[in-house]
């Protein structure tokens, strides 16, 4: 057993190494998924948004959100999602409206462009998870465990933040 805190148990060596590899495949399959959406869009020639912006309106899909709650569902790593959303408003992709509750809250929603943005991704994802199943690269059970784990870590890092403060 090791006595600095540096310097891993034997026992934990193989357990870290397989943690920082699932870490490096997490932020690579991120990356990764981004140059996939920037290459649909160049291929169906929509080339004045971004991969993070064609995803971002992916996920408000037919939801009415405000930024903060795009910005706490974390999607955007390495974005301003305020900025991306003027930038989408003002390109004609999403309708911006103040809450009535809250003035200080925006309220947004795709519009007619902004939804066939959305669509296209989806395309892009249903063509994905077909191919995924019909070549055998992973079951939908070998998805769920995917998910289950992934789910546990998420909820492990959230209490380790509240546990923080």
């Amino acid at each position: 057993m090791s006595v600095h805190p540096m310097i891993p148990n034997p026992n934990d060596t193989a357990f870290m190494s397989q943690y920082l590899e699932a870490l490096s495949l997490v932020e690579r399959l991120h990356r990764l998924l981004l140059d996939v959406i920037k290459d649909e869009f160049e291929r169906v020639g929509v080339l004045e948004i971004n991969a993070v912006q064609a995803l971002l309106l992916f996920n408000v899909g037919d939801n009415e959100v405000t930024a903060g709650e795009l910005k706490s569902r974390g999607y955007y790593q390495g974005s301003n999602v305020s900025y991306n959303l003027k930038k989408l408003v003002d390109m004609g992709y999403m309708h911006h409206q103040r809450c009535e509750i809250d003035r200080r809250s925006v309220r947004v929603r795709l519009t007619e462009k902004g939804r066939h943005v959305c669509d296209t991704v989806a395309n892009l994802f249903s063509r994905h998870a077909e191919g995924l199943q019909g070549k055998n690269v992973i079951s939908s059970e070998g998805i769920e465990e995917i998910n289950t784990a992934l789910r546990r870590v998420e909820r492990y890092w959230s209490d380790q933040i509240r546990y923080i403060y």
